[in-house]
């Protein structure tokens, strides 16, 4: 799109008056105080149905697996709504009133009595829950999922949106120590949401447990709220599903053309635009961006006539951006699987001695371990490493984004390895001390032992997730940024679902013929160290997948600029100026 210089002059005026880091405490806050409200939920969701819908150890951690899979499928679902239709503003502000709508029918779960089984009598079977109960359950986290979809895929982009500025030389460094930090800020949240959140959970039941994150998520939405005059609001490109569709029919449609040279003057592509010619990749594509006669094809304005057999370099490039990263994402689906293991870590931390100076740590506060140690390592890399790195680089940027996806998946390898052999040994000392028909019985071993694990599940997921979310960032452009962080997330819900298929074929398949299942409900029957070691297996298969993956992508320099100017100074008119 063109513009008038005075229409410049107007969108730098805008900029100047909108955006920067003064926006930061109101976007971040939201985020943060949604994981606190959110995260702690997820982790102690586990307890929730143990105990108080006498769930077992495996039905629960499947429905901890689904939960989080929607709520790691359905930011795809916003990110596409807002980079095609409503815009980020929107997307987020519609997330955080649905978010807190689920906490609050959760909260009446617990308020409610009948909401819930009756409590189990001692020596008695406990009462299942019925259809209705769980169904009333389930609409609370369906709520929250949904909630999840509009604020996690637009949060990191919305707030992207306010700093980056391609003019800036140093506009490339500011981002990459950007995308590091504001994951630390949702970390430590995490961290706290882990520790203070499932505490108080814990300790003074579920009704002021479950009452605090709805008061948090209240306050988020007011802040949120409160900063949305200042906010940058890049209006949605309505165009860009519709670009995408026609990027694939007009290849069809011009299959039988021949793929002119470089340089040929036969590529259509935007006036003003530094695309001028697609790239060498998924060439099939490039068929669509031929223009077979200037005079037939274009109309008096130089416009496509038929957009649905002539696109533009640009929308081309976008498709392919998105089809190139795809074999990469995948490698991300089994760390994903590897991060999720969660509730398996709670149901062994009941059983271990959790007294650590006269202090009794809660089963489900060991994640926040791994939580610290990815913080720590966000700082010593963003602030030491980088600049060591930099001195024999030459470049200042460290590590590559590939190299660090390709650590963190080494890392969750070694994840697993340790959690295999520190529950064969928890295993082995339950036995030892006739606790195998006693699930609930607490061995002669510190819980402490599970912190190794979590640390290097820690130190992976700083290493292949924020490389990841980076990655997917800096491989497209700004237009599609929300669609970039959703790819992330969306890596998550699908690494829940395989999960949750594992552990179904892994307690289906290990219990026939009258086995006991690796998975059983009394865990010092099982084999639980059997299930890590299938996981470390996986994990190194998905290495040397990851290995192939990364040759066969090539460089990450392809396109160094997406017009990111242009798009900029379009972008701008744009702005919305009216709140929700």
């Amino acid at each position: 799109m063109e513009m008038s210089m005075e229409q410049n002059k107007d969108t730098e005026h805008v900029e100047r008056k909108k955006g920067g880091y003064r926006t930061m405490p109101f976007i971040i806050a939201n985020e943060t105080f949604e994981k606190v409200a959110n995260v702690g939920l997820h982790v102690n969701m586990v307890l929730y149905l143990l105990n108080e819908y006498h769930a077992e150890p495996s039905t629960a951690a499947i429905i901890i697996f689904l939960w989080n899979a929607g709520s790691n499928f359905m930011p795809l679902f916003g990110a596409l709504l807002s980079d095609s239709c409503l815009g980020r503003f929107r997307v987020i502000a519609w997330g955080t009133i649905i978010d807190l709508l689920g906490l609050i029918v959760l909260w009446l779960t617990a308020i409610i009595r009948h909401a819930r089984p009756p409590e189990c009598n001692n020596g008695e079977s406990c009462t299942s829950a019925t259809g209705m109960q769980f169904l009333f359950l389930f609409s609370s986290l369906a709520l929250m999922a949904f909630g999840a979809g509009g604020i996690r895929p637009c949060s990191l982009a919305f707030a992207a949106d306010q700093i980056n500025n391609p003019k800036n030389p140093k506009n490339e460094r500011i981002m990459k120590s950007f995308f590091n930090w504001y994951y630390v800020s949702v970390g430590v949240s995490v961290m706290v949401s882990m520790v203070f959140i499932v505490y108080i959970q814990v300790k003074a039941g579920w009704v002021i447990g479950f009452g605090i994150p709805v008061g948090l998520m209240l306050f988020s939405s007011v802040v949120f709220f409160l900063g949305s005059f200042m906010y940058v609001k890049v209006k949605p490109n309505k165009s860009l599903l519709a670009g995408f569709a026609q990027v694939i029919v007009a290849s069809w449609k011009n299959r039988h053309l021949t793929l002119p040279p470089n340089n040929s003057g036969l590529w259509y592509f935007q006036s003003g635009s530094n695309l001028v010619q697609p790239t060498d990749k998924a060439r099939f594509l490039n068929k669509a961006c031929i223009m077979k006669n200037r005079e037939k094809d274009l109309d008096s304005n130089g416009m496509p006539i038929d957009p649905w057999s002539l696109c533009t370099v640009r929308q081309v490039e976008e498709l392919k951006a998105v089809i190139k990263v795809l074999p990469l994402w995948s490698t991300g689906i089994t760390i994903a699987v590897t991060i999720s293991q969660q509730s398996f870590s709670v149901v062994q931390a009941t059983t271990m001695n959790r007294m650590v100076h006269n202090f009794e740590i809660p089963p489900t506060s060991f994640s926040a371990f791994g939580i610290l140690t990815l913080t720590i390592w966000v700082a010593i890399y963003d602030r030491i490493i980088v600049s060591l790195l930099s001195k024999y680089t030459k470049k200042g940027k460290g590590l590559t984004l590939k190299q660090r996806m390709g650590i963190g998946i080494g890392i969750s390898c070694l994840a697993t390895l340790v959690a295999a052999l520190v529950e064969k040994k928890r295993r082995n000392e339950a036995i030892r001390e006739g606790f195998i028909n006693d699930p609930k019985g607490v061995v002669n071993m510190s819980a402490m032992w599970l912190v190794p694990q979590h640390c290097l599940v820690g130190l992976a997921e700083a290493f292949s997730a924020i490389g990841q979310i980076e990655f997917f960032y800096s491989q497209f452009p700004k237009s599609m940024s929300s669609i970039a962080v959703s790819l992330f997330t969306l890596g998550f819900g699908t690494g829940n679902l395989v999960a949750t298929i594992i552990v179904k074929s892994v307690k289906n398949g290990t219990q026939r013929g009258g086995q006991v299942s690796w998975l059983s409900a009394n865990i010092n029957q099982g084999h639980y160290d059997y299930y890590y070691w299938l996981l470390t297996i996986l994990s190194l298969v998905n290495m040397f997948y990851f290995l192939l993956c990364s040759w066969a992508y090539g460089s990450t320099e392809d396109i160094k600029n997406w017009d990111e100017e242009v798009d900029t100074k379009s972008e701008m008119s744009k702005y919305e100026e009216e709140n929700i």
